[in-house]
């Protein structure tokens, strides 16, 4: 999968620089993550995240990845878990509140209602989901996402699921933080790979039918 076919817009995933692309181990959470509220641990190659409440459990990267980016990565929930698998980009944390502040954030399962899609923290008034992807708890998903432009897009298992273009877009130049969120979930995270996102224009025009 070397290239991505959004709305007008093609993701050349092999000239998108690799900015990040270390495996999650034991010196992970003081070398390249922050825990900022629930549990965060690592067991082998995973990232696993608790937080059995009605909240978001985050962990932030250390480093900061501005521009345009994309997160690819595999995760599952941990039995009994059903729900919620987040991560996010664009984003910022607000030591006052104690709370991700600015960000694109991308959800599998989530919304309550098993939705996938995206919000824009922290005000939440732009939001984009569907409740028409066939999630399974527990089997492991390749999840790839990110945006080109305040073009957010997610791709999973090498299928365009969902995507929302952002009117306002989130200032890249400022706010570089990616992370992970459990939402009243356990959830488990490995192999991820953070790219600038380089894309192309895609004519967008219908050839003659009759």
């Amino acid at each position: 999968m070397s290239e991505l076919l959004i709305t007008k817009k093609a993701i050349d995933l092999a000239k998108s620089p690799v900015l990040f692309d270390r495996p999650f181990d034991s010196g992970s959470l003081e070398k390249d993550w922050l825990v900022r509220s629930a549990e965060w641990w690592i067991e082998g190659e995973w990232l696993v995240g608790r937080n059995p409440d009605n909240s978001g459990g985050i962990i932030t990267s250390r480093e900061s990845f501005f521009g345009n980016v994309c997160m690819e990565f595999e995760a599952r929930t941990v039995l009994p878990s059903t729900h919620d698998i987040d991560c996010f980009w664009n984003g910022s944390w607000d030591d006052e509140k104690k709370e991700r502040g600015t960000a694109y954030v991308m959800g599998l399962q989530g919304w309550w209602e098993g939705k996938a899609g995206f919000e824009k923290s922290p005000e939440y008034r732009l939001n984009a989901t569907t409740s028409l992807f066939p999630f399974e708890p527990g089997r492991i998903y390749r999840l790839l996402t990110g945006s080109a432009e305040g073009h957010l897009f997610l791709f999973i298992d090498g299928r365009l699921i969902i995507e929302m273009t952002d009117p306002d877009p989130i200032d890249y130049t400022r706010y570089g933080l990616v992370g992970f969120e459990a939402y009243s979930s356990m959830i488990q995270a490995r192999r991820l790979v953070i790219r600038q996102v380089v894309w192309r224009e895609m004519p967008a025009e219908y050839a003659p039918e009759f």
